[in-house]
């Protein structure tokens, strides 16, 4: 079978040359039918498992369209040369030509094309390049914010900040999941913007920039139906208790469903936050509804907090 489909590929490979070629009746090359057989050739060597022959084949088909100016078929090709290359590993190859790809998209007028290819190839690369994920994701949010397509772009911009969070570049993550809050208020979607505020607020605590944390909070009191919400609530009791190193309310308010919940790479900020000065001990259980009140143990403790400052 694979024999065949080899077989198959160099058929219409031969075919595509022969419409490439210019005679003393015919002085232009055939380009829009030798790139239909170029296509032809590489999916018949990628049913044959030959990814190598079936990328070059793409190659050619995209140059083919190109030279017939046909930028939208070329990027297209270009991309099944990237995906050949992923089915090869060669990650980092597959995405510099998909990015390749997504600019032709931008040059031919379809940007929301070269916005999702961009996603598509951070997709691929996160597992070994977090950074280069960023980065992409980062070029499909502006192209789409370009288009003021605000919903595609903040979708792209979370998955860019919470990178940024598995990566520790804490100051970035900041900027990036504050924009994505200025968006979500422009479109309306306050409810999402409350979720950013919990986000900015451990990120902020990581970053031991407490009057960072508060001040998001604060400005939050001006979206609609924040104040009062049991976002904000959690979030003032997370404050209170940073402020005054009561380690159980942090411990008690991080360990909520509200938090437990949010995200993978948020839910671990909470899960890892610590009070300065307080470190990290051994808890009899608290239940979350225990919040601010002080138990003996609590009052017991206090009584050393003093000199620990």
């Amino acid at each position: 079978m694979a024999a065949q489909k080899i077989n198959e590929a160099h058929e219409h490979i031969a075919k595509a040359e022969k419409y490439l070629k210019t005679s003393f009746m015919k002085w232009k090359p055939d380009y829009d039918s030798a790139a239909a057989e170029f296509a032809k050739a590489a999916v018949a060597f990628k049913n044959a498992k030959q990814f190598e022959q079936a990328k070059e084949a793409y190659f050619k088909e995209a140059e083919a369209h190109t030279n017939n100016r046909a930028l939208f078929h070329a990027a297209k090709a270009l991309e099944q040369a990237g995906m050949m290359l992923k089915d090869m590993q060669r990650m980092t190859e597959a995405v510099e030509l998909i990015e390749k790809a997504s600019m032709m998209y931008v040059e031919n007028g379809t940007p929301d094309t070269a916005a999702m290819s961009l996603d598509r190839a951070g997709k691929l690369i996160e597992p070994i390049n977090l950074e280069k994920a960023v980065k992409l994701y980062q070029q499909a949010a502006s192209v789409f914010e370009n288009e003021e397509r605000l919903r595609q772009a903040v979708e792209l911009l979370g998955k860019a900040s919470r990178l940024l969070v598995r990566a520790r570049r804490l100051d970035e993550a900041a900027v990036s999941i504050q924009k994505e809050k200025n968006m979500y208020k422009e479109i309306e979607n306050y409810p999402t913007c409350f979720k950013k505020t919990i986000a900015q607020v451990l990120v902020h605590l990581h970053r031991n920039d407490f009057v960072a944390a508060d001040k998001c909070v604060r400005e939050s009191y001006s979206i609609p139906g924040f104040s009062g919400s049991e976002d904000c609530i959690a979030l003032e009791q997370l404050l209170q208790g940073y402020d005054q190193q009561d380690e159980d309310q942090v411990f008690s308010v991080c360990n909520s469903p509200l938090f437990k919940y949010m995200d993978n790479d948020y839910a671990k900020l909470a899960l890892s936050l610590r009070v300065p000065g307080g470190g990290s001990k051994k808890k009899s259980p608290v239940t979350p509804q225990a919040g601010a009140g002080g138990s003996r143990v609590e009052e017991e403790e206090d009584e050393y907090s003093g000199g620990l400052c």
